[in-house]
This record gives C-alpha cells, sequence and structure tokens, in this order.
C-alpha cells in the first residue's frame, strides 16, 4: 500500500480539510470575491473540498485576494473588513487547527482576545481586580494595528516557535494574497493582515506576544497587564511608573512598526474613597465597559468605588441595533417576539449586567417602546392603550421578556 507521505508534500489529510469545513459552515459568513456563497458550495461540496484538499496537500494551494468591505467604526470613521471566499476560509481553518495547539501553550497568561477558554469577561474581571490595588493604569490603542503588521517579523516570530516550512509557506501567500476594494480596485498588501480572516486573530496574537507580551515579562515582569487582541490595560503604582512604561511601551512598538494612538492612549488615575488625589483622567474604556469612579451601596453604606459599568459606546451601539430591527413590521404573536428577542436580551444582560446592571436601564426603556410602537402599528392601539396593554402582559407573565426583570412596562 502506498503511504500518504509518498504521494503528498504537505502532511494535510482529508479529515483536517473536512473538519474544518464544518467550522466555517457553523461560523456562515458571506461570499468573497468569487461570489460563491456556501449554499453554492455545496452545491458540488465534495468536488470542491477534494479540489481544496489536494491543492493544500501538494503545495499548489494560492489564495485568492480578500473581498474588503468598509463598515463604521465605533470611534468614528471606518475600517475595512476582510472577506476571503469560501474555500479559503476552510484552507485558513486548516492551517489555523494545525497551528493553533503549538501556539496556544507558550501564549500569555493575561492574553484574552480569540483563544480557547479564554474570554472578554475574564480580562474585565481581572483587570477590575488589579484595578483596586494598583492606583494607576495607562490605557494603550494601537493606531490601525491589524493594518501595520510587519510581514518579515510575523513570518520571523512563526518560525522562531518551530513553524514548518510548508505552514510558513501558506501564511506567507496569505499576507501578500492582496485586497479586493469595493470599487473593484485590487491592492498588494505589503503589511497587516485583514481583519475577517480566519488565521487573522491567531497570526496578531502571536505579533503581539512577541512584540509585547514577552517584552513585559522578560524587562517587566512586576508591571500586569491585560491583552485582549490589541486592546491593552497596564497597570501602575505611581503616576511617575506609568509615564516611564508608557515611553517604553512606545518605543517597542515603533521597532515592530506599530504606533500608539496619541489621542486614545491616556495615563487614567484609579480614585476610589481611599485613593482622593485631582487627577483629570479618572476613567477608561476598555471591552464595553467604563472603569471610574461611582458612588455604590456597600455593606458599609455608600461608599465611592472604582468599579465597571457599561461603556456609553457600548449603550449606544446596543439602541442603535434595537431601533434597526423592523419589529413593528412582525406579524406574530407576543410569544413569538419574545422567543425572538430573548436569546438576544440574554446575550446582552450577561455580558453588560455582570457588575452594575442599572446602568443598562435605558436599553431596556428603548426596547419597551419598541414593544409599544409594534402594538400600535399592529393592533392600532393608541400610545395610552398600549401601555396599558403590555402592563396586562407584564403582570400576567413578568418573565415574559428577560429585560423586564429590570426594567418592566
Amino acid at each position: 500500500m502506498t503511504g500518504y507521505y509518498e504521494t503528498k508534500s504537505q502532511p494535510i489529510s482529508k479529515l483536517m480539510v473536512w473538519m474544518a469545513y464544518r467550522k466555517v459552515k457553523a461560523n456562515g459568513g458571506s461570499a468573497g470575491v468569487d461570489r460563491v456563497s456556501l449554499e453554492k458550495f455545496e452545491e458540488n461540496r465534495s468536488r470542491n473540498l477534494y479540489k481544496l484538499w489536494n491543492r493544500l496537500s501538494s503545495g499548489s494551494y494560492y489564495p485568492p485576494a480578500v473581498r474588503q468591505v468598509m463598515i463604521p467604526k465605533k470611534s468614528g470613521g471606518q475600517r475595512g473588513l476582510g472577506i476571503p471566499t469560501v474555500a479559503d476560509r476552510i484552507a485558513q481553518q486548516v492551517i489555523k487547527s494545525w497551528l493553533e495547539p503549538t501556539l496556544e501553550p507558550i501564549f500569555h497568561e493575561d492574553s484574552y482576545g480569540y483563544r480557547p477558554g479564554k474570554s472578554a469577561y475574564q480580562a474585565l474581571a481581572k483587570a477590575n481586580y488589579r484595578c483596586r490595588y494598583y492606583d494607576w493604569v495607562v490605557d494603550l490603542d494601537i493606531k490601525g494595528f491589524f493594518d501595520n503588521i510587519d510581514h518579515d517579523l510575523l513570518l520571523k516570530a512563526l518560525q522562531h516557535y518551530g513553524a514548518p516550512k510548508w505552514v510558513c509557506m501558506y501564511v506567507e501567500r496569505w499576507l501578500k494574497a492582496g485586497v479586493v476594494q469595493e470599487d473593484g480596485q485590487r491592492i498588494a498588501t505589503e503589511k497587516g493582515t485583514p481583519q475577517g480572516g480566519v488565521i487573522s486573530p491567531l497570526l496578531a496574537n502571536l505579533y503581539l506576544h512577541v512584540g509585547f507580551d514577552q517584552w513585559m515579562r522578560r524587562n517587566y515582569p512586576h508591571i500586569p497587564f491585560e491583552r485582549y487582541a490589541d486592546d491593552i490595560v497596564v497597570h501602575a503604582r505611581s503616576e511617575k511608573q506609568a509615564e516611564f512604561i508608557k515611553r517604553r511601551i512606545s518605543a517597542r512598538m515603533e521597532e515592530c512598526g506599530l504606533d500608539l494612538h496619541p489621542q486614545k492612549t491616556h495615563i487614567v488615575y484609579c480614585k476610589d474613597r481611599k485613593r482622593r488625589q485631582k487627577q483629570n483622567k479618572v476613567s477608561f474604556d476598555f471591552l464595553g465597559y467604563t472603569f471610574r469612579p461611582r458612588i455604590c451601596n456597600t455593606k458599609q453604606g455608600w461608599q465611592l468605588l472604582y468599579v465597571p459599568c457599561m461603556s456609553r459606546k457600548a449603550k449606544v451601539s446596543v439602541v442603535e441595533t434595537i431601533k434597526k430591527l423592523t419589529l413593528h413590521k412582525y406579524k406574530g404573536t407576543i410569544q413569538q417576539i419574545a422567543d425572538l428577542l430573548n436569546p438576544r436580551i440574554r446575550g446582552w444582560m450577561n455580558y453588560y449586567c455582570r457588575w452594575n446592571k442599572w446602568t443598562t436601564t435605558w436599553i431596556w426603556r428603548v426596547m419597551n417602546l419598541k414593544l409599544i410602537k409594534w402594538l400600535k402599528w399592529n393592533r392600532r392601539f393608541s400610545k395610552k392603550r398600549a401601555v396599558y396593554w403590555l402592563k396586562k402582559v407584564y403582570k400576567a407573565n413578568p418573565k415574559l421578556f428577560a429585560h423586564w426583570d429590570l426594567v418592566h412596562p
């Protein structure tokens, strides 16, 4: 019987391609430059997967350019989102699944972004804990991180951690594949990795692992931090130490071909009942939360604490999502609407109500107004009658909508 490695130059099996396809299918997504959707890909699935495996395993796979879509940023402006083709997403998932078990054990324990077993909530919990014991925070923002990753440095990092030549070959091809803009113009990529690629978060984590995490561990092991992708919070004992580490990190980022955003990188004082210095900057945003001083009711009475609560940007984003729902045109029953909305509502509540649920009340009031609008459109109720009817429903079934535990009609 002919051995596998006697016929194929790369150790990629059909099973690896099949498992990658299942993950890509579960995640969904849009079509790339070839305009082939997942549904269209499945029409000839066996042939498409075989062709992809044959090319990957023989080293002859060359990825097509990535389709670029401009999406609005929460902070204003736009950023480019790269959408690979379905076949290319499967190919990236194959390499990611092979590479991730090798890189995952070497990553820093305080790196939380896009890692199995790690979450944004863990990063927030650690930041909240450390803000109690460290008086100062350096809130770092890397300017255009994904667009400015140095390809040569990234490939050197891969080689340093033992990635074989065939993995480096395919990663380099993805980095150099280029993007096709919305107007059809193709642009070569000399640096950066497109946001939206399956393997991009893993490569970005590797780049900052070498460029930041390991550098901090090696040079400043006494200074803790939390990193979620390119969102970084560094803790310091004093203002002098915070200014020093900010300068050193800025110099380190320049060595890696990156820059800290001058307007979005701040030194913040964690003001509370014991820390009373007068400072201009006493709050910072991290992963949809604002860390700031707030009067809270404790067992010892009302006290000033430094706590996380839902950020204003996150509130605006969620409210805009609610307003975009064409709920008033829905022809179902109130129970069907609850079944439709509750998974999304619980997701928001599980994330944003961890520490201070009452800062989210504005969101749930907007949701109740959407329900009132639905009644006005579908039942032809006046606003007064719609509110009265919704209150009756609440009294009969107070658990119908998940957010009614916080803000009822």
